[in-house]
């Protein structure tokens, strides 16, 4: 087999288009579902991070300031400014954590609870629209694999900090 034919090679993929290219293949799923995520969460105080800090402290409880911005990867003083503007937007609040008066617990109010499930929505219409060329089955396997090689990417290689690739020149979304 040349490597202009269009006989399927051994890893599934034809040829040598760039369709065959998981780097492309990835990164323009990755900037569709980016671009339609962000459309969706607009309004929301610093947009997919204010999401996944409202999604984190629904589903997991309160968390201290400083586990949940380490947790998220994101930077302590980047999380304070975007904690500001969720507080400001009437979606959490800071209170004190019981077992260290110094440290603050993130937690979610209740108009932050009705917020996040018309969040939840519009991302699922969204993520619809990026999966549209998959029936159900297909899309249950998509994400199970998805998950799969995730979990190991992250356990080969952590993002502890979104910041420090940004310090280096590297753009998020190439990594």
């Amino acid at each position: 087999m040349t490597s202009s034919s269009p006989e399927v090679n051994a890893r599934g993929a034809r040829g040598t288009s760039v369709e065959a290219d998981l780097g492309w293949a990835l990164g323009v799923v990755f900037r569709r579902y980016a671009k339609a995520a962000a459309e969706a969460l607009d309004d929301v105080p610093g947009g997919p991070r204010g999401y996944q800090v409202l999604a984190t402290t629904v589903s997991e409880g309160p968390k201290r300031q400083l586990d949940l911005a380490a947790q998220l990867g994101v930077d302590r003083t980047v999380m304070t400014y975007l904690l500001d503007d969720l507080e400001k937007a009437g979606l959490v609040q800071r209170q004190a954590d019981p077992a260290d008066r110094r440290a603050r617990l993130i937690v979610p109010t209740a108009q932050g609870e009705e917020t996040l499930c018309d969040l939840e929505g519009r991302l699922a219409d969204r993520e619809d629209a990026v999966m549209g060329s998959l029936d159900d089955g297909e899309r249950m396997v998509f994400r199970m694999l998805l998950k799969r090689i995730a979990v190991q990417a992250d356990q080969v290689d952590p993002l502890h900090n979104a910041c420090v690739l940004a310090e280096e020149g590297v753009d998020p979304a190439d990594t």
